[in-house]
Parts: structure tokens; sequence; C-alpha cells
């Protein structure tokens, strides 16, 4: 993964080079015309794959129909519009032209993706476009293709412009890991935040890796308020053959699926923090039953907005701001106690920093079971402590392995009950940590606390206060790495010292009122 991931990032390098140089461009605006490229390059490779699949099954070459892709769930690419086709054009050919009736063919012969493709490469010169089709020739990144991209484009060249990136996309290694616990094997899967889809494109994967078709297995629902990213998540759906409905919309105040109690699994990576948000829109808001948070922060309004969107049994999964599963803010506090109390969380991971390509910043995965509360787990909460588990891939990133992330995911399989996997051989990780493959309390690991503990340590879902200390991985953190994880640390105590000084001058003042 970091090899390729490597290899694509120098190939974008240099395409964007020829994009700056030849173009009037502005660095936030590379992603457009290129993703467009990535799009047909990814469609070509599945399309050609599904192709030689029929063939195997007895059709024969000139019966194939566009019906017969589809079903495959594959884009079905009319032959002028194969990236191979096109790759063979040359400065000569009105490459802009050839590009856009391209576009235009693809949407005509799959509705859902009308109105989604890119049609401006007219705008661009014909010789940078051949130049762009023979740098993205090579490339061929799997999983959440388009996600990757956008996260280099928007993370590296958009900051040149002053431009924030990182929103859009959730690295694969954190998404594997939450869909390896929740499990999604069939049903309706919704994210709200959904950026570039890379939670459905793992779902699907996830679905596939154990013998099933992901086309008619799950349903995908999404929104997503910028435009040009409910574009590239009905790309990414499209070309994954993923059903699905992705609406532009602020989750915030906007509630196009009518989400309550409405989905078998919900996933996402919310944006940390936000602050501004007009609460008083959300007074009457039925996603919200568990009150509003008095912080200037919108942390604990998609923890509800996730909670209230599953079914009576549904399962959600998603990553949030460390700090926010121990604030001591008096109204998340309440809330966060009445979800204990009713029994839906299930599993906190905590997972260190330099995970996320521009963020350096630890983060917690938080896991609902509302299904759980009617089984023996319903007065347990398993806290998992993943922060010794990594791999360095560059100076500033980690990732989780193949067999790490198999390890964990084992963990919480053992917690529920259920036999382990072993896709990616993680069998002696786990004999040494559960001998007898039955799950067991681990300091430093994992512990499985009663609500009875929960209720001592203040009702803090933080896996420090109950893992304990167990040994430790090697930290290749630098000095500036780990400073910069403290001082997050620091702000957060900052924030909640001061929501508590406030606290504290409020019920004084009533007191002297009363006085």
């Amino acid at each position: 993964m970091a090899a390729d991931l490597a290899a694509a990032e120098t190939r974008l390098w240099a395409a964007a080079d020829q994009l700056w140089a030849n173009t009037g461009l502005r660095p936030a605006d590379f992603s457009e015309p290129v993703l467009g490229l990535i799009f047909l390059r990814y469609a070509d490779k599945r399309f050609e794959e599904a192709r030689a699949t029929l063939l195997a099954k007895g059709f024969e070459a000139d019966e194939l129909e566009p019906h017969d892709f589809q079903a495959e769930g594959v884009v079905y690419l009319p032959d002028t519009a194969r990236f191979s086709t096109l790759l063979q054009l040359t400065e000569g050919d009105n490459v802009g032209r050839a590009l856009n009736e391209a576009m235009l063919l693809i949407e005509g012969g799959n509705p859902e993706l009308r109105g989604v493709l890119p049609r401006s490469y007219n705008k661009l010169p014909g010789p940078t476009l051949v130049e762009l089709l023979r740098l993205l020739a090579p490339l061929d990144l799997a999983g959440d293709a388009f996600g990757k991209v956008y996260e280099y484009f928007l993370g590296s060249f958009a900051r040149a412009d002053g431009a924030k990136g990182g929103v859009f996309y959730t690295p694969t290694s954190i998404v594997r890991l939450i869909v390896e616990i929740l499990q999604p094997y069939h049903g309706r899967i919704f994210d709200p935040a959904c950026g570039s889809g890379g939670m459905f494109v793992q779902s699907a994967d996830f679905v596939q890796r154990h013998k099933k078709n992901a086309t008619s297995e799950l349903t995908c629902f999404g929104t997503e308020k910028d435009a040009k990213t409910v574009k590239l998540a009905k790309m990414n759906l499209a070309v994954h053959g993923l059903s699905g409905d992705v609406r532009e919309a602020n989750t915030y105040y906007e509630d196009p699926h009518k989400a309550a109690g409405r989905f078998d699994f919900v996933m996402a990576n919310p944006p940390f923090n936000v602050s501004g948000v007009d609460k008083d829109r959300l007074k009457e808001d039925r996603r919200f039953p568990l009150g509003l948070p008095g912080a200037d922060s919108a942390n604990y309004l998609w923890i509800q907005l996730f909670h209230s969107a599953l079914s009576d049994t549904g399962r959600a999964g998603f990553v949030m701001a460390s700090g926010a599963e121990g604030s001591r803010n008096q109204s998340e506090l309440e809330i966060r106690k009445k979800l204990i109390q009713s029994r839906a969380v299930d599993v906190i991971v905590s997972v260190g920093p330099n995970m996320f390509y521009t963020v350096t910043l630890p983060c917690v995965l938080w896991f609902f079971d509302k299904g759980k509360r009617h089984g023996v787990r319903k007065d347990t909460v398993l806290f998992v402590d993943a922060r010794p588990y990594f791999k360095q891939v560059t100076r500033a990133v980690r990732e989780f392995t193949p067999e790490q992330l198999e390890f964990l995911a084992n963990v919480v399989r053992l917690y529920r009950g259920e036999g382990p996997e072993f896709i990616t051989d993680s069998r002696k990780m786990l004999a040494e940590k559960f001998p007898k493959t039955k799950y067991r309390d681990v300091a430093g690991l994992c512990k499985a606390a009663t609500l009875a503990e929960i209720e001592a340590q203040g009702w803090s879902l933080s896996p420090s206060r109950y893992v304990g200390v167990g040994e430790r991985a090697r930290d290749t953190a630098d000095f500036s790495e780990r400073f910069t994880e403290l001082n997050a640390e620091l702000v957060q105590l900052s924030e909640e010292s001061a929501a508590i000084e406030a606290l504290i001058q409020k019920q004084a003042a009533m007191i002297l009122e009363r006085a």
C-alpha cells in the first residue's frame, strides 16, 4: 500500500506540474480534471476484468450488451470512451473534445452518473491532456483510489493555495478497522459526512472478501455539503458497482434521507470540534433526542446523529476527536451518560497520532450496537488501546498492517463470542495475547468494563482509564510530533477547565442572586 501510494504521488505530482505550468488553474482546482481521468482509468480496468469474466462464462465478444457489464457491477464503457482508446490520441487530435464526448457517452449509458462527470476538457491544451493520459496510464490503486487522489491533491497542493485538505478522505487503514469491527455483511449503510465515499468502498471490499456480492448485499446513503465532493462520491460508488443515494446537504440542518431509525449501519469521519453551529435551529429536530450540547463544538451533535440514525439492532462506527470520549463539559457528559445507560455503547478504541496524512493528532474510534442491550454484553463496554500498533510508512505517516488490523478486529470478535478470522494470518499475534482463543482482559490492550466501573470513572469513555499499562511499541515519533500530541491534550484540558470555571461562576451568581 505504501509503495503504491508513493508511486501514485510521484505521478500525480508530475501531472500537477503539467497543469501548473500550462494552464491558469489554481492548485485547489487541480483535482477536477484529473479525477475524471482517474475515474476513467479505474473504470477501464474494471471493465476489462468484467469482459474477461463474461467471455470465460461463454459469452461471445460481439454479443455483449451494456446490461451484461452492469450486472457485474461495472460501469459500461463504449469503445470510444475507453481509457485505452483515448490513450492513443496525439497532440494533433482534438483531445479535449474527445474526452468531453467520452464523459457524455458514459453518462448516457449509466444513468446514476448523469451530471456527475467533468466535461470541461476543451479548456485545457491538447498537449497537456495527452501528457496527463500518459502519466496516469500506469496508475493502479486498489480500494478507494479517488479518495487517495483527492487527499493528495487537497492535502498537498491545496495548502499551497491557502486551503485545508484532509476533510474528504479517511485513510484506508482507519476505515478498514471500522469496517472489520462493524461487519456490514448486508443492509443499508449511512454516512452523513461521506466525503469521497471511502466508507462505502471498504464495506463493499469486506463483503467481497467474505465471498458475497456487494452489489446485491449493500445499499449506500450519504450526505455531503460540498457539491464537487458529492460528484466524487457518486463516481466512487459507480466504479465499484455500488447502489447508492448521495445528496448534497448540510447535515447539521438538513435530513434528506429522513435518517432517524432507518439504517443498519452508520459509518463516518465527521469534522472535529466544529464551532458556530446554530443550535437554535436544532431544538425541535428529532435527531437529537438526548439534548443539545452546551459547548460550542459539534462533536456531540455528530455522536447523536449517528446514534439516532440506527435501527433497533443497528451498529455504528465512527472517528471522533481525542478528548471527546472523556469530556467533562456538563451537557456533553449528560449526553454520554444517557448513551452508556441505554446500553448502546459497544467498543471504544484509542488510535495513535499520525494515522491521517494531513493531521498529526490522535483520535478515538467509537462503536455503537443497539442490539446488544438484549444480550450478555448489555452491561459492559470493551475498551481497546490500539496506539502501540502501527507501521511507520514515512517519517510523518503511520498505518496499520493487515495483520494488526485483523488482530485488533479479532479482539472484538472474541469479546463478542465470535470466532476469529485469519485471512491475513494474525494467528500468532492472537495466540500471544489470548492463548486459549477466548476473550480475557489484557493489561495495556483491552478491558471489558462494567457500567458500574464506568460510572465510578465519572462516565468517562477514555480507554486509558480502564486498559492500564502493558508492553508498548517503541515510539518512533520525533520531538515535534510528540509535542504536537501533548499540546492537543493541553488544549483539550484547558477547554474543559474553562467550561468548569464558567459553570462555577454561573452557579455562584445564582447563589448570590438568591441570597
